[in-house]
């Protein structure tokens, strides 16, 4: 037994793995523990995984003058920097160091690889979101005509969700939309699980807050900061929310999986804004298409029942003009053929004559009477149907979030908008009784 020493030993090693490996290898990984030192040198872990199971690892060394011009040409063609997380494929060139053990010296990335890996990861989900039924699943809900309060998933401090908020409060048209913000990150390897968290604190406050929808956004970025809008769990996430999903995530390259599974889809946070603004426009046009409508169906009414007034008007007219006529010659008949009759018997005749030329007279007024009673009647009936007399007489629309107020809980400082016929007021409540 001839023993050696650690050095000896280690010595052996190196030189078995200088003889027998080839200078470099290009190696598939993921960066794992990527910090960069003082000096400008980067170590990592290059990692193999199989779902979470780590199976197989290997310390990694990216020397500073080397880093530079990788990190350079990598962010240059992804748009992203190198970061925890992400799938390389890396030239390395194997090291053993007899202090510190075996390591590899990575001398180039290729760019083309991560991004190509992103989209072959990205059309597996979307093909497992298509078989589970999941990709238009969001889409089936049916979205109100106006949409009043929603709750918003961004970054508090995010340029598009500032954008997004002046947008909706400095709207040239006054519109109101309540929204309250659900703060979550956008990117990096836990935007996925603080973006999972932010919608199910969004699901356990829809009913209390009345919601209508949410609203996922975010300002541009680069393209493989979008990563985590492509994972299978947010966009599930995302299909099986009980509220409407709108994305903003501004980016106009490439649609994410969020936004294929999203009930609707729009480029920016402030074509989402316009988008809920747009429907509040369409919803006021629409009404006052209504109103003219109503309008003028009131006008024609009027004007059929005036014109059906003058026809029984003629018609009555007509009629007691050839009654009168026909008695008329009756009488003449008669005083011709009675010419030589006593003159109690022409009284006789002559009373009789009066009392159907007044029952004639009696029966015309009445029947005169009851066809002008049902003209007015109906008359009033069409004019109590035309909402601006109703508002000409003083009354008034009293509306809470754009509802009657008999829909709506009102409680002291919420704010009432009162229609008169010339003023739209608006006033804070302050105290509310019950009547009695």
């Amino acid at each position: 037994m001839n023993p050696l020493s650690v050095s000896q030993l280690t010595e052996q090693i190196r030189l078995v793995l200088e003889t027998e490996l080839e200078p470099v290898y290009w190696v598939i990984g993921e960066l794992a523990d990527f910090r960069q030192a003082p000096q400008g040198h980067v170590y990592f872990e290059l990692v193999e995984k199989q779902g979470n199971q780590v199976l197989a690892k290997i310390r990694a060394n990216l020397w500073q003058f080397t880093y530079r011009s990788v990190a350079a040409k990598f962010e240059s063609v992804t748009g992203s920097s190198l970061k925890n997380g992400m799938k390389v494929l890396a030239q390395v060139a194997v090291n053993y160091h007899p202090v510190y053990g075996l390591s590899i010296n990575v001398k180039d990335i290729d760019p083309s690889y991560s991004l190509g890996e992103r989209a072959r990861v990205r059309q597996e989900t979307i093909d497992r979101l298509t078989r589970e039924g999941l990709l238009r699943l969001n889409g089936r809900y049916e979205l109100p005509q106006v949409i009043q309060k929603i709750a918003v998933i961004s970054s508090p401090t995010a340029a598009g969700y500032g954008d997004f908020v002046n947008q909706l409060e400095n709207n040239g048209y006054g519109y109101q939309i309540y929204h309250r913000l659900f703060p979550s990150m956008m990117q990096g390897n836990e935007a996925v699980n603080s973006l999972i968290s932010a919608l199910e604190k969004v699901e356990l406050s829809a009913e209390s807050l009345e919601l209508d929808a949410v609203i996922l956004i975010r300002g541009g970025g680069a393209q493989l900061d979008l990563d985590c809008f492509d994972d299978y769990r947010l966009a599930a996430k995302i299909a099986n929310c009980p509220l409407p999903v709108f994305t903003g995530i501004g980016h106009e390259r490439d649609e994410t999986v969020a936004d294929l599974v999203a009930h609707t889809r729009l480029k920016t946070p402030t074509a989402v804004a316009e988008f809920l603004l747009a429907g509040f426009r369409e919803f006021e046009e629409n009404l006052g298409l209504n109103l003219q409508r109503l309008e003028r169906s009131v006008r024609l009414k009027l004007k059929e029942e005036d014109q059906k007034i003058h026809q029984l008007a003629l018609r009555a007219r007509f009629l007691s003009g050839n009654k009168l006529s026909m008695e008329s010659e009756k009488i003449k008949a008669i005083g011709s053929r009675l010419g030589f009759s006593s003159k109690n018997v022409l009284k006789l005749q002559s009373s009789t004559l009066d009392s159907i030329a007044r029952e004639l007279k009696k029966t015309s007024l009445a029947y005169f009477q009851k066809e002008k009673e049902k003209i007015n009647h109906r008359e009033l009936l069409l004019k109590q149907l035309d909402p601006t007399k109703l508002l000409e007489k003083g009354y008034t629309r009293t509306e809470s979030g754009g509802k009657p107020i008999n829909l709506v809980k009102i409680k002291p400082g919420d704010e009432l908008l009162t229609i008169s016929k010339y003023q739209k007021i608006l006033s804070t409540v302050t105290e509310i009784k019950e009547n009695e």
